[in-house]
């Protein structure tokens, strides 16, 4: 199915001559068929296929829905020790792709991440000229890989619950020691070119540290453009404008992808590349600082940056809970380690895996 545009197949359901004539009970979704299910589409699929699972019906009359997605990454391959295959769904029997099929999947999946690269520097680009300061400014852009199902156009109110559930699932992600971008346009989404836009526009110099623009697309895209240099120090002064508080990085990037999640969730589509990058007005390098045991600023560590490469990631906006933070945690290391910069802060990640100890020591 993953092969020729995605599919549903639905357990409970009792078919005759390729019809179906009734419904079966098959039981509770477990966690145990879930992970099963999802580790087969996952490990013995190349490459993989995300797979979403429902279960539909009352107790004495369930039935589970398995959806496999459209995907741009064909041929999904099966292995059989050295030999594989590329399946492919005709009505209701199984064929194998032939040799001109293969080459034809390869040729459109190369094309589509052409594509998807070249969209995703244009938004940046388009972001990146929303800046008007002298601050550094994290520019964080998404993109979806197959655009959502359903229509963007959603009306203000909903925009608004959209903003505001992002803020919260930014909060579960992240502590709330800092400045998060969502907190200052979540109440003032206003309409756009096929998307809603959010923004904090400094008004005065002792608010410019705070300015944020943060836009939702009807295609699915996410777009945000947010002060980070400059911002109110922990001993209560502002630091240089070409400074930064990894922890406003930190939660920037935590609301950038809690976003993604919520908006995913509306529309539909899982798969995004992404696009994370710091902006600031020359000559003066970049320096990302910490802080130490005692939280003061700490620079110790820092490196000065001329240039900043922004960070490329893909991502599953359907993953589970802990994954999701997982990739959180990945893109955020990223994007602070440039600046000589290892320890996270605000983001814990799940309890299995091991914390980099603090750079001050």
């Amino acid at each position: 199915m993953a092969n020729s545009g995605g599919g549903v197949i639905v357990y409970g359901v009792e078919e005759q001559d390729k019809v179906a004539v009734g419904r079966k009970n098959v039981g509770d979704l477990t966690e145990h068929h879930e992970r099963t299910l999802r580790a087969a589409a996952y490990s013995a699929i190349t490459p993989p296929v995300f797979i979403g699972l429902y279960a539909v019906g009352t107790a004495g009359n369930r039935a589970v829905v398995l959806v496999v997605p459209p995907s741009v990454d064909g041929p999904h391959l099966i292995f059989r020790d050295k030999f594989f295959g590329a399946p492919l769904r005709n009505d209701a029997d199984t064929e194998w792709m032939k040799e001109r099929q293969i080459e034809a999947a390869y040729r459109a999946r190369l094309d589509e991440r052409r594509r998807s690269g070249a969209a995703l520097a244009r938004l940046y680009d388009e972001t990146t000229g929303w800046i008007d300061s002298s601050r550094a400014v994290l520019v964080a852009v998404a993109c979806p890989r197959i655009p959502g199902v359903k229509s963007g156009r959603v009306d203000k109110t909903a925009a608004r619950a959209i903003l505001r559930n992002a803020r919260n699932l930014a909060g579960e992600f992240s502590s709330d020691n800092g400045v998060h971008p969502l907190d200052n346009v979540a109440n003032n989404p206003r309409p756009g070119l096929r998307r809603w836009v959010a923004l904090n526009a400094a008004t005065t110099d002792k608010s410019a540290w705070r300015a944020a623009w943060i836009s939702i697309h009807t295609d699915g895209a996410v777009s945000m453009a947010a002060t980070v240099g400059g911002h109110r120090g922990v001993s209560g002064g502002m630091v240089r404008d070409s400074q930064v508080d990894s922890a406003a990085i930190e939660l920037a990037v935590a609301d950038f992808l809690a976003l993604i999640r919520t908006w995913s969730r509306e529309l539909g589509p899982a798969e995004y590349d992404v696009r994370v990058g710091i902006e600031w007005a020359p000559p003066k390098p970049l320096l990302i600082v910490t802080v130490d045991q005692s939280g003061h600023l700490y620079d110790g560590t820092s490196v000065p940056l001329k240039n900043y490469v922004p960070v490329d990631a893909s991502l599953d906006a359907a993953s589970s809970d802990d994954v999701y933070r997982r990739r959180l945690y990945e893109i955020v290391e990223d994007c602070i380690n440039q600046g000589g910069i290892s320890t996270i802060r605000t983001i814990e990640l799940p309890e299995e895996d091991e914390q980099t100890p603090p750079d001050h020591l």
